[in-house]
């Protein structure tokens, strides 16, 4: 349940167009995991519950990014998850339960295995192997790229960065039998180069870590997410889908509210 005022707030959601939301890990039980970029189960069923109560569709990232910003219409939530960890295949299932899709950003190079990048509290295991990736895409689910190692790509050389994009699209395009078009930039690292190098690669979508309604800077490829935490409450995540921002605490909706205040009386 809602509390009256994020009640309230939530009712202008999906007013200034499409928000995306980036996901990582979802955890069985219903214990806040460690790991900031995980989510329990209990609380990634209660925030779908709430996305089919209120409205929102699903898209594909793929989707969003082509049909013009002007077709949407009504509450649209694009749900992303980053890395491809093997405990998706359960959200994935949630996904499926109420007739919900998503956008899986997948790391090629550990395909079916333990990650190679640096761990950082990440939950162990390996992530979606080549049998899994073609299920979820033939159930409805898109499958992205999201480099080869999981490398900053602000950080590599012209040659790295072209093996980087290249190959882990070709890589899923083997695994998939299919056209990947859509890529997720690690960390959220990019600048002009690397997204021109993304588009040379032959994607036709890219979203970052940017906070924002999705499509705010007309862009396919610097399309704004919203990031899922592990302490986001119900109340916090409804906030974030009506401001699409992360600073949605009380003291933070205080402020926002004392300048709204101040910019009237002026």
């Amino acid at each position: 349940m809602l509390d009256p005022v994020t009640r309230t707030l939530h009712r202008s959601a999906g007013q200034h167009g499409p928000v995306m939301l980036m996901y990582h890990a979802v955890l069985p039980g219903k214990d806040t995991p460690a790991w900031p970029w995980a989510v329990s189960m209990r609380r990634f069923r209660d925030q779908l519950d709430f996305l089919v109560a209120e409205g929102y569709a699903t898209p594909t990232m793929a989707e969003l990014a082509a049909t013009p910003a002007n077709r949407w219409t009504g509450r649209v939530a694009v749900i992303t998850f980053d890395d491809g960890y093997v405990d998706n295949l359960a959200a994935c299932e949630e996904l499926l339960k109420r007739g919900m899709r998503a956008s899986w950003f997948l790391v090629s190079g550990s395909i079916g295995s333990e990650p190679a990048w640096p761990a950082d509290g990440r939950p162990d295991g390996r992530l979606l192997n080549a049998g899994e990736l073609r299920e979820m895409r033939a159930a409805g689910m898109e499958i992205g790229s999201h480099t080869v190692n999981h490398v900053r790509l602000t950080e590599t050389d012209d040659a790295r960065l072209q093996q980087e994009l290249n190959g882990s699209r070709a890589a899923l395009e083997d695994v998939l039998g299919a056209a990947v078009t859509s890529f997720a930039y690690p960390y959220g690292a990019s600048d002009e180069r690397c997204v021109d190098a993304v588009k040379q690669a032959g994607y036709v979508a890219a979203c970052t870590t940017h906070t924002g309604w999705a499509l705010r800077d007309n862009d396919p490829y610097r399309l704004r997410r919203l990031t899922v935490f592990n302490h986001d409450t119900l109340g916090r995540f409804a906030r974030k889908l009506a401001f699409a921002s992360h600073a949605v605490g009380w003291a933070d909706l205080l402020r926002y509210a004392q300048h709204r205040v101040r910019n009237r009386s002026r």
